[in-house]
This record gives C-alpha cells, structure tokens and sequence, in this order.
C-alpha cells in the first residue's frame, strides 16, 4: 500500500524534550492522553490502542522507537473505517528547542479524504497532549504562586532572594500599573521598595490557580497592617522547567485613604 498523502503539524510545548518522550513509554501517562484504556506497548512491533469516546477503538504496531526523539506506529480503526488497521502510519519526532520541544507530526495515508477527515482531529489531540504535558511539568503552580506572594509579603530581604531563587528564572521579568522590573535583583530591589513605603503590605491568593499550557492566572488580595489595600488578578508564564518567567498583575481595586 502507498502512503502518498499525509498531513504534517508543527507546536512546541513547554517542556524538556526527555518529559515529553515519557508520554509515549508509559502506559499511565499515554492514558492520560488518549483516554481510558488506552495503552502503547513502547519496543518495535508492541501494540498501540487508542480509545476515543463513543467506544471508537484504533490500533496500531510500534514501528520505531528511538528515545528521546522519535516513535513511530500504525494507526487503523478496528471497525475498518475509515482507516482499516494497518493502513496508515503516524511518525512524532520531538527536537530540542531551547529547554522546549518542537514537537513534529506527520500522519501518512493512502487516501485523501481520509487524510483530511483528521486534519482538525491532530489540531484538537496534539492540544490535549500539549496541555496534559504542561499539566505534569507545572504541577506545583500552586505552590509557587503562593510562594511568588510570599516575596511581596516577607520582610526578611534574604528569605525574599532565597524564595525567588527557587520559584523564578533569573531573568525574570514582572510588570503591574506601579513597577516593571526585568531580572531577579531588579525585582527584589522594587519589592524593598515597596515594603519600605507600604510597611506590613501583604499580598495572597484567593481561589483557585487556573493554567493552561504553560501560563496561570489567580486573584489575589492586598492587605496593609490588616486592613484591605487592594485586589488584583495576576498572571503568570512558566518556563519548560516549571519555574515563573514572567509576571503581569492587574489592580482591580486600591483602597482609598
């Protein structure tokens, strides 16, 4: 069978190219991208199993598997349409981009219109994927979050420089209606100045963090010797490692007086 027609999708997701590749090794993470059930056997010739919604079951043989760059499987639905087993082959190769991945999809097909029935199906799985990833590389947004308002909170000037040491990139980059700040050091000098005219501000979460693909958002309240100073909404863009690379606060209310 000739596989002269296929379809190609290029994104990069922000995460280390070894995190990525573990989405197609391990069963539990494969699941969660795919759906329940499903499972990839992940050595030439291991079995592939795709379970979509509606009980549409697709399966498929490894063809090559090269870590961290590359995997390769048939792909046929076991209903025989509209792709029988066997008949069409999918290729992923993953190439580092900086501390991301380019991740490159190309899906080979002896048939046009089968070919474009699944245009907007890779558009809406590679999406999935991207974001489960994310999911796993920033499980911990929460904490940095609280910890990133811990800085604008503490008073203690080497407790501030070790949280954001720990929670941020080093070049950091935070912009709010009062500062905008490139780098750690420039940062941590506006937060100093920010304690020394607004003595005993502190700022918290409210609510949950909502994320997707890399970046978050929260409320959050500002308070000043216990009393309301003031409301926001901030968000955040994390790097492949997880840590915060760039910050932009919204005051949506400042007390008066």
């Amino acid at each position: 069978m000739t596989l002269d027609q296929s379809l190609e999708r290029t994104l990069t997701i922000l995460a280390r190219r070894e995190t990525v590749f573990r989405f197609f090794t391990d069963n539990a993470r494969w699941e969660r991208w795919w759906g329940q059930g499903s499972t990839v056997d992940p050595r030439p010739g291991g079995h592939v199993r795709i379970l979509y919604p509606g009980a549409v079951e697709v399966v498929g043989e490894v063809l090559e598997i090269k870590v961290p760059e590359r995997i390769a499987f048939t792909y046929g639905f076991t209903s025989g349409s509209p792709i029988p087993p066997g008949s069409s082959r999918v290729t992923i190769d993953l190439a580092e981009e900086g501390l991301a991945t380019r991740l490159t999809l190309k899906h080979e097909f002896s048939d046009a219109k089968a070919r474009d029935e699944h245009v907007q199906g890779w558009r809406y799985q590679l999406a999935i994927f991207s974001n489960i990833v994310s999911e796993e590389v920033n499980a911990k947004a929460p904490e940095m979050i609280d910890a990133w308002f811990e800085v604008w909170s503490n008073g203690d000037a080497a407790e501030r420089a070790r949280l954001l040491e720990q929670i941020a990139t080093p070049t950091v980059e935070f912009r709010d209606r009062y500062g905008a700040t490139r780098g750690s050091d420039d940062l941590l000098a506006h937060v100093t100045a920010a304690q020394h005219f607004m003595p005993g501000i502190r700022l918290e979460r409210q609510g949950d963090v909502r994320q997707c693909q890399g970046s978050a958002f929260c409320n959050w309240t500002a308070s000043k010797d216990g009393k309301a100073a003031g409301t926001g909404t901030t968000f955040f863009a994390f790097d492949a490692e997880g840590r915060i690379q760039s910050v932009n606060g919204f005051w949506s209310q400042v007390a008066s007086g």
